[in-house]
């Protein structure tokens, strides 16, 4: 079982991308995944605004990234990049955060002219941050996440299949880098993490 962490780098708190994150938090939960979720937008402004290292939110960060043998990075595109949320938490990580770790890059957006804004923006970050493997990511159009009838995410076939596949190969890589846990010789119970589902918006 690995531990993924689940990184939003939304500023709304009606994020369309963090539904979307939340979403497939539950289908790694499903594979035998630990999945700690992570909305940069409850970090203090302050800390993150003012670079402050040792505040014990951003020293809290920190560690849940360090922990992680997985992350997941989801951001909304604004002007062909990703949001400049997401990289007052990347500028305050060590430099080589993500060392050894396997990453998932995600991106929403209104209009498909953002897609590349995952190969050319973030991925070259995340490859500077030591990243031993970023699996190929997907851009997700904003019309296709919606809300159904007993208040979870709706996918649009035309987004869900592809993202099923990126999942898929993520959780593969996760399955080839972490090792597989000895089984326990007592007890007949096995401790999963469990992700809130976000309150209809």
């Amino acid at each position: 079982m690995a531990t993924v962490l689940s990184v939003s780098g939304s500023p709304s708190a009606t994020s369309r991308t963090a539904r979307l994150l939340r979403h497939l938090d539950a289908d790694l939960i499903a594979q035998g995944h630990e999945v700690i979720p992570l909305d940069v937008r409850t970090l203090p402004a302050e800390a993150l605004l003012g670079a402050d290292f040792a505040h014990p939110e951003i020293v809290r960060a920190t560690e849940l990234f360090a922990r992680a043998d997985g992350i997941v990075i989801g951001t909304p595109v604004y002007k062909a990049a990703y949001s400049g949320l997401l990289k007052t938490l990347l500028d305050l990580l060590p430099q080589y955060a993500l060392t050894g770790k396997t990453v998932l890059p995600l991106a929403t957006g209104g209009t498909t002219a953002h897609v590349l804004a995952l190969d050319y923006a973030l991925r070259p970050v995340l490859s500077s941050m030591g990243a031993a493997h970023i699996v190929p990511g997907w851009f997700v159009l904003d019309r296709h996440i919606t809300t159904g009838d007993d208040g979870g995410v709706v996918l649009d076939p035309a987004s869900a299949a592809p993202l099923d596949q990126v999942v898929a190969q993520f959780a593969a890589a996760l399955d080839r880098t972490v090792p597989t846990a000895t089984a326990p010789t007592t007890g007949t119970g096995t401790a999963t993490a469990t992700v809130p589902v976000p309150a209809t918006r």
